[in-house]
């Protein structure tokens, strides 16, 4: 495998600054914007009467009267509505979440009322319950309320029943988006805190899930109450629309999903473990493992892109604009998408042996619940099965086409191969010597070309790429580098989904973007302490507390963010310049996902409305 030099000025250096000259973005890149993340709970009062609770509700029902709905809002658009609003009403900032939720509501609020009941999810919180004296237990799906008449909980829940709803009173939230984008339910009625509308916004409500919240007064946790008469107004409440009248992704998530849930056997049927018997046998283990892996764990995100990708384009090449066309997919293109995620959870395997990561998806890698080499094999397997599947995809999409994305997919596995062996190669060095560029360009390397890849593949099963292509690329790079940025910046805050271990990336002395921007400014005592802490003296816990510390001392976060912020603004532009509005929304929601901004707080209170991240 080659692997280019890291101080190699090639095409990767554009992740940085576009078209700018070498010398000119090594500077820039040694100067990003600095921006601290500010704290969003002075912003997330409540009004203490019903007569100004009432008269903002009032007021933002008016306000989106003049809104475009027809594609799902941002939180930042979200944000400046609300703020544009509570000016003219001459209200305090102070009360920015509670519009935001308010306007938010009244923009999916037609949209909702047309969902049937028994298609719609009601959500409550374990706070509206009384702590003290209250019967009902916990179970997998949250809280199993018996109808004791105890609290408000059971009017609520034994209506909505009767209704055909299904209720959820959960203390965690990790089942819902899954509950959602299984297809079990179409739209929420959920009751939470500010703060856990805020998380919601950015997760559930821009993927065009018609939703609709009512705060509670406050984010106590503890007996706390809300304006009863606003969830009897639309819980009971069902006016059919002839069509949506937004955008909604939720059709192709739910798309994605059935490629590997009620599709998976069409799409890769079994040929080692057709039966339970057989999947137990040494020849039959491979595939089973194989297979259980690829079924479960992750979001499903590139497959999902490619299928979007593929909508948006194919409606060039139609005559029919109808959302039930639109997702009724090929079998050749379904097997393509897969083989997207198949790639991706191949090299996750491969990636959790090369790093000696402990957990995955919330369970322990698989190469330590089946050892190196079966990981490993199975890794080279599942290579084996993305290939196999372009190859049969040839059917439907054509031979060309299906060659296309073998190139594509190759291109992107090799670059990947490269990065990843450039990182190992910086390890195995010793050597603490690593500028923000080289970081970056690993990054590059290591991320984008599956995003591209993804995208690539939605494009070329409706014909040429031809104008996207160069597009693809350059807005790949942007949101592959803010990604793997963003995922540093999680790894100090642990992430439940991936990786438990607060640190793990920076204990690995592997060459994250953090250290390379603290080896930039740091001093000649901070540059002893840190090689001191990167071979591994004295413990794992005092080492993250030094390391940590030498970062805030460097300023390292902040820049990072700034880093995001860029690469954030410039896919931004990039998707702004597509003529194709149905491509032009995808990638801004791509944006809004993949790089969505982290709420600057600590572990958020439990709640019903907290979806799990998208990639």
């Amino acid at each position: 495998m080659s692997i280019a030099p890291l101080d190699q000025k090639n095409s990767e250096d554009q992740i940085v600054s576009g078209s700018a000259k070498p010398a000119e973005r090594a500077s820039e890149e040694k100067k990003p914007v600095k921006r601290k993340r500010q704290s969003t709970s002075h912003l997330k009062a409540v009004p203490e009467t019903l007569a100004l609770r009432e008269e903002m509700k009032a007021e933002a029902e008016k306000f989106v009267e003049f809104l475009d709905c027809a594609n799902p809002f941002t939180k930042s658009a979200l944000e400046k509505w609300s703020r544009e609003l509570l000016t003219q009403m001459n209200q305090d900032e102070k009360f920015l979440g509670f519009m935001m939720v308010l306007i938010g509501n009244f923009f999916w609020k037609r949209q909702f009322l047309a969902i049937p009941f028994e298609r719609r999810l009601l959500l409550l919180p374990h706070c509206l319950k009384h702590a003290e004296g209250c019967p009902a237990e916990y179970d997998e799906f949250g809280l199993d309320c018996e109808k004791c008449g105890a609290c408000s909980i059971a009017d609520y829940k034994v209506r909505a029943e009767q209704l055909g709803y299904k209720v959820l009173v959960a203390e965690g939230s990790p089942v819902v988006l899954k509950i959602i984008v299984g297809g079990y339910v179409d739209g929420i009625l959920g009751v939470a805190c500010l703060n856990v509308l805020e998380k919601s916004i950015d997760k559930v409500l821009i993927a065009g899930v018609p939703s609709y919240a009512v705060p509670l007064h406050s984010g106590d946790c503890k007996n706390t109450k809300m304006d009863e008469p606003w969830i009897w107004e639309v819980l009971e409440e069902y006016r059919p629309l002839d069509k949506p009248l937004t955008r909604s992704y939720l059709p192709t998530m739910r798309a994605a999903n059935s490629l590997f849930e009620e599709n998976f056997d069409q799409i890769l049927p079994p040929l080692r473990t057709k039966t339970e018997a057989a999947a137990q046998t040494p020849l039959g283990k491979t595939e089973a493992i194989a297979y259980d892996w690829l079924k479960h764990g992750g979001k499903r995100f590139r497959p999902f892109i490619t299928l979007a990708a593929y909508d948006a384009l194919i409606k060039d090449k139609t005559s029919t604009d109808t959302a039930e066309a639109a997702q009724t997919y090929p079998l050749g293109v379904q097997k393509a998408a897969m083989a997207i995620e198949v790639f991706h959870k191949a090299s996750l395997i491969h990636d959790d042996i090369e790093d000696d990561d402990q957990y995955r998806y919330g369970q322990e890698t698989l190469h330590r619940q089946h050892g190196t080499g079966m990981a490993i094999n199975l890794g080279d397997y599942l290579i084996g099965i993305g290939y196999r599947l372009l190859n049969e995809a040839r059917a439907d999409i054509g031979a060309e086409a299906a060659g296309d994305l073998v190139e594509k997919m190759a291109a992107a596995h090799l670059k990947l191969c490269e990065g990843q062996g450039a990182e190992m190669a910086w390890q195995q060095s010793q050597s603490f010597e690593l500028a923000p560029l080289d970081a970056l360009q690993i990054y590059a390397l290591k991320t984008s070309p599956a995003f591209e890849a993804a995208l690539y593949a939605g494009i070329r099963m409706t014909g040429s790429v031809g104008q996207y292509e160069a597009l693809i690329s350059s807005f790949s790079r942007h949101i592959g580098v803010g990604f793997q940025i963003l995922n540093d910046l999680k790894d100090w805050n642990g992430d439940d989904n991936n990786k438990l271990i607060t640190g793990q990336d920076a204990l690995a002395m592997r060459p994250t973007l953090l250290l390379a921007l603290a080896l930039q400014t740091a001093d000649d005592q901070q540059k002893t302490d840190l090689k001191d802490i990167l071979q591994g003296h004295p413990s794992d816990g005092m080492r993250i507390g030094r390391l940590r510390k030498i970062y805030q001392d460097c300023d390292v976060f902040s820049k990072a963010e700034a880093l995001v912020d860029k690469s954030r603004a410039r896919a931004e532009e990039l998707a702004e310049s597509v003529e194709n509005e149905d491509f032009k929304q995808l990638l801004k929601f791509f944006c809004e996902t993949v790089l969505a901004e982290e709420t600057p707080e600590a572990k958020p209170e439990p709640s019903v409305l907290m979806p799990q991240p998208m990639v």
